[in-house]
């Protein structure tokens, strides 16, 4: 048992746990008295240029102009308003209990509330307590929390949040939307005298509205010019000036530049500030000329266009057009953003085919293509001009868009692979497997995003720079889509990898080469001959139907991509890209800094001797050559074959043999000869061709040079039996073409004989589902045989 005195000696003991709990508890509270979020208002959606400059908003969900917090407060406001609102800010502690006791001594005089003595801490605690009555007990609130709010907030973020939250009349919030509403500037390019009257109209925010009492705010602007003259922080100078200024009346329209690129942000980062990419005043050129090409569009009843502009070095969107807008013809579907959406793609991609069959050894740039009618089942590729060249080199048949050459080669290179290459460049509209599309997949059979095209053809122009720049380097992320996002200033340096990616630089060069060769507008036309007009690889593109014009453009700097067409899919006899889209494209780079073109990548590239006539590499019989550089697959290239060695009589008109002819008569010369069908069409267009002469009386053909081709179907090929419209099973027309005019020509089915003709060769079968040898035999006894596989019209199997 404890005495007493033991236990009087315990009571103090108890009475300091409990009043240190106590205090342990109060300062508990006290600490987690200010919420974690002072403010949980909506914000506006605002996106910037790469310069902070704005591009445009849209307002908060609660209907009100609020901008997120900015970086830095403008250092004109910020003098004004702590000489206005709080002079000792920087050095209470949240509560200045001076301006208290005054506020305390004024009200009293007044016999009601005149002034509230409070500081910018707590007018912030204030503004996030939406509500509260203005009593002492809430003012004392206040004090303590304001208090509370200096111990976790540094000044400038106290003075951030006071003036990002303060209204400003209306329903204008924060200092950023004050300025851009009632003086239609950025808050950094405010003079003395608006940034004095946003100084003082948190205070009384109703003054700026017309009619209501303007006198008073001009009298509160002028007192605080007043004291920032008298505070030495402007001169006598501007001190004059500032008091002669206007104030502000109607309230500005914010900027709405970008307005696609503002809803696209608004839907992904609502209440956002985002730093983009775009160049403000690059953007707004853009806008006026998008805005004066509307006519000329309007004019073919072509409603929509999008464009983009693209950094090359940085990957980064200088400018970004979305749509032509109509506020009279919502229906013209403007609102639509078009540089995201899915159009049929057209001869866009004939580009990187070309490419990829270079970098992989299948062609040279000068190889021949055949361009003669074709049929590959169900699609039957025809040119714009609905003629055929015969043959046509691979980079002319690119720089001229020709479709047959194109299908020819993306049959001969491999549509899965081709589809494959695609997906591995970047395109994202491939849904579909590769057999869905076919060959149609060169000429517009697939879709492709504006967004998309920039970017892989901004990655080729990476790739020529960056392998150029280091000496025989790839890069990594040459190849991806553009950002839309304001990079570091200072971008860490890429990581190089040790081997190229989908396509070298040495077949990117010469793919860009090749398309410095397309026709430009007729407003370009004999660009060649002025130093000033900028060197330029550029393709058109346009969609079957007359639906969708393309144009890309590509230099070392830029990319420049345009779309034109209309959103509904409406198809136009002039919705052309060379017509409606190329125009746009060439008035865009008029908007940008000269640029300059591309170094040869030669540790890439091999300088071989080709044939002048064919583009293949030389053989012995090649008499002509050229020397080119092509990329390192193309030494595997097979030699021309087009050439040979035949034998003349001394006369030079006809062929002999050694069975026929003295042999040391003979005259031996290298002969260019195209195949039957190629040299049909092509001796038509190019009077310089040499036939081939006939062989004399008596003398066997021992050249071994065929003398006909078969036109349709090519050997392998699958056919389409069509079907009449009685339904039942109808005829395919088969044609070929012989060398001799007058030969006769005996044709046969599985070996069964169908009948023979003369002059023009063609003939009307009917085979049955299945695969067939279609054989024919000349009068000279020359014969050839052609495998191919009917099938029939309601067939789902596709040509790959």
């Amino acid at each position: 048992m404890l005495d007493a005195e033991q236990k009087s000696k315990h009571k103090p003991n108890l009475k300091f746990w409990c009043y240190s709990l106590l205090l342990v508890f109060l300062g508990m509270a006290y600490w987690f008295c200010l919420p974690r979020l002072l403010f949980s208002d909506p914000y506006s959606t605002v996106i910037t240029d790469k310069n902070n400059e704005l591009l445009g908003a849209r307002i908060a969900n609660d209907g009100q102009w609020r901008f997120p917090a900015g970086d830095s407060i403008p250092r004109k406001y910020t003098k004004a308003v702590l000489l206005y609102e709080d002079r000792f800010f920087l050095s209470h502690p949240g509560i200045n209990p001076v301006s208290l006791f005054r506020a305390m001594e004024i009200n009293i005089r007044a016999g009601k509330i005149v002034s509230g003595g409070s500081t910018i801490s707590m007018q912030v605690i204030r503004l996030s307590r939406k509500g509260k009555p203005r009593t002492v007990y809430q003012k004392i609130v206040e004090m303590l929390l304001a208090v509370r709010m200096e111990i976790s907030y540094s000044k400038e973020e106290i003075l951030m949040l006071y003036s990002s939250h303060a209204p400003f009349g209306g329903n204008v919030v924060g200092i950023e939307a004050a300025s851009w509403r009632y003086f239609g500037r950025n808050p950094e390019n405010l003079s003395w005298s608006e940034a004095a009257v946003l100084a003082v109209l948190p205070n009384s925010p109703s003054l700026i509205h017309p009619g209501r009492n303007r006198n008073s705010l001009k009298r509160k602007r002028d007192m605080l010019l007043g004291k920032l003259f008298a505070e030495k922080e402007i001169d006598s100078l501007s001190y004059v000036l500032a008091l002669e200024e206007a104030l502000p009346e109607n309230p500005y329209p914010l900027p709405r530049l970008a307005p696609h690129l503002l809803d696209r942000f608004y839907h992904q980062s609502q209440g956002e500030r985002i730093r983009t990419s775009l160049n403000k005043r690059l953007q707004n050129k853009v806008e006026e000329l998008m805005d004066q090409q509307r006519e000329r569009l309007y004019a073919n009843e072509i409603h929509n266009a999008a464009c983009l502009i693209v950094d090359v070095k940085n990957n980064d969107v200088l400018a970004y057009y979305g749509n032509l807008r109509n506020e009279e013809h919502k229906e013209y579907g403007g609102d639509v953003d078009v540089v995201h959406s899915p159009r049929s793609s057209g001869s866009i991609l004939k580009p990187i085919l070309f490419a990829g069959m270079l970098n992989r050894g299948d062609i040279l740039p000068g190889t021949l293509i055949a361009d003669i009618p074709t049929y590959y089942g169900n699609f039957s590729p025809k040119n714009n001009n609905r003629g055929y060249d015969g043959v046509v080199p691979a980079r002319m048949a690119l720089s001229r868009s020709l479709n047959i050459p194109a299908a020819r080669m993306l049959y001969q290179y491999g549509v899965d692979r081709f589809y494959h290459d695609l997906k591995q460049l970047g395109f994202t509209t491939l849904t579909y497997p590769s057999e869905h599309y076919g060959l149609s997949l060169i000429l517009g059979g697939a879709e492709a995003r504006l967004w998309d095209l920039a970017g892989v053809y901004s990655g080729f122009a990476r790739i020529l720079n960056h392998f150029n720049e280091t000496s025989g380097k790839y890069f990594k992320n040459d190849l991806q889509m553009p950002s839309l996002i304001k990079q570091s200033d200072n971008p860490s340096a890429a990581e190089p990898e040790q081997e190229q990616g989908v396509i070298g630089a040495g077949a990117v060069y010469l793919t860009l080469m090749a398309l410095t060769n397309v026709n430009r507008p007729e407003d370009e036309s004999g660009w060649e001959n002025f130093t000033s007009t900028r060197k330029l690889a550029w393709k058109t593109g346009t969609s079957f139907g007359f639906r969708d014009g393309w144009a890309i453009g590509v230099t070392p700097e830029f990319v420049v991509a345009v779309w034109t067409g209309n959103a509904n899919g409406e198809g136009r006899p002039g919705l052309t890209g060379i017509h409606s889209a190329a125009p746009i494209l060439f008035e865009l780079f008029n908007l940008l800094p000269q640029t300059s073109w591309f170094d040869v990548p030669y540790d890439d590239l091999e300088s071989v001797k080709v044939c002048s006539k064919s583009g293949h590499l030389a053989g012995p019989e090649c008499l002509e050559t050229d020397s080119v550089r092509v990329p390192l697959a193309g030494l595997q290239t097979p030699v021309c074959p087009y050439h040979h060695l035949i034998h003349l009589d001394k006369e030079k008109k006809q062929r002999v043999s050694s069975e026929c002819y003295p042999v040391n008569n003979m005259v031996h010369e290298q002969w260019f000869i195209l195949p039957p069908a190629q040299e049909w069409y092509y001796r038509q267009k190019n009077a310089s061709y040499k036939e081939l002469p006939p062989f004399r009386p008596g003398c066997a053909d021992t050249d071994k040079i065929s003398q006909m081709q078969m036109v349709y179907p090519e050997a392998g090929t699958m056919v389409y039996v069509p079907h009449e419209l009685g339904g039942e099973r109808g005829r395919l027309i088969c044609s070929a073409i012989h060398r001799k005019p007058g030969v006769e020509i005996f044709w046969h089915l599985d070996e069964e004989y169908l009948g023979a003709t003369r002059d023009m060769h063609q003939m009307a079968i009917l085979p049955q589902r299945g695969r067939h040898v279609l054989s024919l035999v000349d009068s000279d006894g020359e014969r050839i045989s052609v495998p191919f596989e009917a099938l029939d019209k309601n067939s789902s199997r596709n040509v790959k």
